[in-house]
């Protein structure tokens, strides 16, 4: 009997640490991350808007930019077409990604940091900009998904399937 509670306590015990360690993201409950793939990436943004919306606008939603599961809503893309931080004298330099885009694809990374990434056999490098909204990414294991950026020319989104989190990423070639 003391065997069959042991091993009760220590799948228990197993259980709940993987359970924390992979599921959670920001929202659980509060609809972010989690495992949630958006259905589809931002709508343009068309004319900029003077005050982007506040990032993290609920209870247990990251301060930084993220996307709602239950309406896939992109949270901080909304500064429309002119933003200066992410203008690039020469878009597309690297070329386009030739890889699968949107949510029927899922990468996993294999390594790297923020400033240069991998997917596949492809590379990619985050905004300067966007740095500091990678703190949590586990660069040789978070999925990802790519999503094209309808605003800022040269840009991809990557969208961090764990915690519903999302950066710019420049695509460097494969």
């Amino acid at each position: 009997m003391k065997t069959r509670t042991a091993y009760f306590a220590g799948a228990l015990m197993v259980s709940a640490i993987a359970y924390a360690q992979h599921g959670g993201g920001f929202g659980g409950d509060h609809g972010v991350g989690g495992g949630h793939i958006p259905a589809h990436g931002p709508p343009p943004g068309g004319e900029p808007v003077r005050s982007p919306s506040r990032v993290a606008e609920e209870a247990g939603h990251p301060p930084m930019p993220h996307v709602h599961a239950e309406d896939d809503r992109w949270v901080g893309h909304d500064t429309g077409r002119s933003d200066s931080h992410y203008h690039l004298d020469n878009p597309w330099e690297h070329g386009h990604f030739p890889g699968v885009i949107g949510p029927g694809h899922v990468w996993r990374m294999h390594g790297g940091d923020r400033d240069r990434f991998a997917i596949g056999g492809f590379f990619f490098a985050v905004a300067a900009f966007d740095f500091a909204y990678c703190d949590g990414w586990l660069w040789d294991s978070d999925d990802i998904v790519i999503y094209d950026d309808p605003d800022h020319i040269g840009w991809y989104l990557a969208y961090n399937v764990r915690l519903g989190t999302y950066v710019h990423v420049m695509y460097m070639g494969g």
